[in-house]
């Protein structure tokens, strides 16, 4: 695109030259030296408050002992690659064969040193499916790293390095005595930048369904965590591991997730005695509770477990538990949500006496419970059958092997907007068993719970309570 400039008069053309030698006479030298402090010359700040010079010197302090506890992993993953399209293969045949290619993947990861003969932490995603593993240390060594085991469910994992001597240790800290507001420190490799130190707080703890891992009690932090951070520890200002650095939110910053220590802890000493890890297993369906289901079970508030089924010889059953139970705690703990049901069923110890407390017919009631290790349950088949009823709230229910089924549902109606679905088994009705359509119709003649419905459905291996509202 052209630029046009505007037109100069003859006497500005004259000018402009004296304008600039006149420019350049009146050169001047920039003068830095004010800025530089002298020896003799007291800093601008002489006396920083000194809550900010016990900070520093805490995080220096921290990062001086912490530091060479902490490695740098890089795992190497090769995958094959077919070097053509099949199609062109199928059309030349065997002459233009060849072998697949190597593709060589390589990542970078922190972790700390658990024992002094080499047990390393760090995270599963960091190592999983590596061919080879190298470690390095502060002091510049690199040792081959050996995968002892891995647990997907929680992104715990375990590497061994063989070194002579003794190796610098990292202190574990309780996790579970962390408050929203404490320092928080991380150290690791972000982006392979070795021994990186980052200072926030503690944003919060416990967190859960963020849809990381399939067991979660996350630990919050706006310490700056990135990529090759994974695996390095979260620490307090003691120089205590308290965390597992472990994921971040891609689309916010100061938004990262660590493993408490007492659940990594827990996990790494079983993959380093025994490579595996076994967890409790309670023998109930259970589902997170609404407003109107924390409503129809009595509740002031949404919160704890609600129990769908209990599978016949497990320790629930053994233990007492029903259908419809509310779990409210579990071992002395609160239960907020499912998942943190799930989380402390699963660390829970086996073969010992666990305190359970339940919510039934609005009543409080304790119960003991021995874990045993987790099983797998197959569910029945269903096949229906070809007799349906009339129409109620929406559905229309037919007789299946398995019981009563929703055979249609009316799109746009109580039951659809609820979140009932076709091909749902109505396993009981107002606390009421269903086993037939005749079941049906005596559940329909007699009064509704107060305000609703309150539906059992079996769907698929899931049980669920959904209450629908009658008007």
């Amino acid at each position: 695109m052209l630029k046009y400039f505007p037109r100069l008069s003859v006497c500005c053309l004259l000018v402009l030259p004296w304008l600039l030698l006149a420019g350049c006479d009146d050169h001047r030298e920039t003068d830095l030296t004010s800025s530089i402090r002298q020896a003799e010359a007291p800093p601008p700040v002489e006396s920083p408050a000194p809550e900010l010079l016990l900070s520093q010197r805490a995080f220096i302090e921290v990062s001086e002992k912490v530091t060479p506890t902490v490695v740098n992993i890089r795992a190497e993953r090769v995958h094959k690659v077919e070097r053509l399209s099949p199609l062109f293969e199928d059309f030349f045949g065997k002459l233009f064969r060849t072998p697949p290619a190597e593709q060589r993947e390589r990542s970078l990861g922190s972790g700390f040193i658990l024992s002094s003969d080499g047990y390393i932490l760090t995270n599963d995603h960091v190592v999983s499916g590596a061919q080879q593993i190298k470690v390095s240390l502060t002091d510049q060594r690199i040792f081959p790293g050996k995968v002892v085991g891995v647990d997907p469910k929680t992104d715990i994992a375990v590497i061994k390095i063989d070194a002579e001597g003794s190796l610098p240790v990292a202190v574990l800290g309780d996790s579970d005595q962390l408050k929203v507001g404490q320092w928080a420190l991380a150290i690791g490799n972000p982006f392979g930048l070795d021994s990186t130190l980052t200072v926030g707080v503690i944003s919060a703890t416990g967190r859960t369904d963020l849809g990381i891992e399939d067991y979660e009690n996350f630990i919050q932090t706006d310490a700056s965590i990135n990529p090759g951070n994974s695996g390095g520890p979260l620490l307090n200002i003691y120089g205590e591991v308290v965390g597992v650095n472990t994921a971040i939110v891609a689309s916010g910053q100061g938004i990262g997730f660590a493993i408490p220590i007492n659940l990594a802890r827990l996990i790494a000493d079983q993959l380093i005695s025994t490579g595996g890890v076994t967890r409790g297993w309670l023998g109930v369906s259970i589902q997170p509770l609404d407003a109107a289901l924390a409503e129809s079970f009595g509740l002031d508030r949404v919160t704890g477990a609600l129990v769908t089924r209990v599978l016949p010889g497990t320790p629930a059953e053994k233990a007492g538990m029903q259908r419809g139970d509310v779990l409210l705690s579990f071992d002395g703990k609160p239960v907020r949500s499912v998942k943190e049901l799930q989380l402390l069923v699963a660390s829970a110890p086996l073969g010992k006496n666990i305190a359970v407390e339940v919510l039934r017919e609005a009543k409080t009631l304790s119960l003991n419970v021995v874990l045993v290790a987790r099983d797998e349950v197959t569910q029945p088949v269903i096949q229906p059958r070809e007799e349906k009823s009339s129409l109620w709230l929406g559905m229309r229910f037919t007789e299946t092997s398995a019981g009563v089924q929703i055979a249609d549902l009316e799109p746009n109606s109580v039951a659809a907007r609820a979140g009932v679905q076709a091909g749902d088994v109505v396993v009981a009705i107002n606390h009421h068993p269903v086993e037939t359509l005749a079941d049906i119709n005596q559940v329909r003649q007699q009064p509704g719970a107060k305000g609703g419905v309150l539906l059992l459905l079996q769907r698929g291996e899931a049980s669920l309570y959904i209450a629908l509202p009658l008007n």
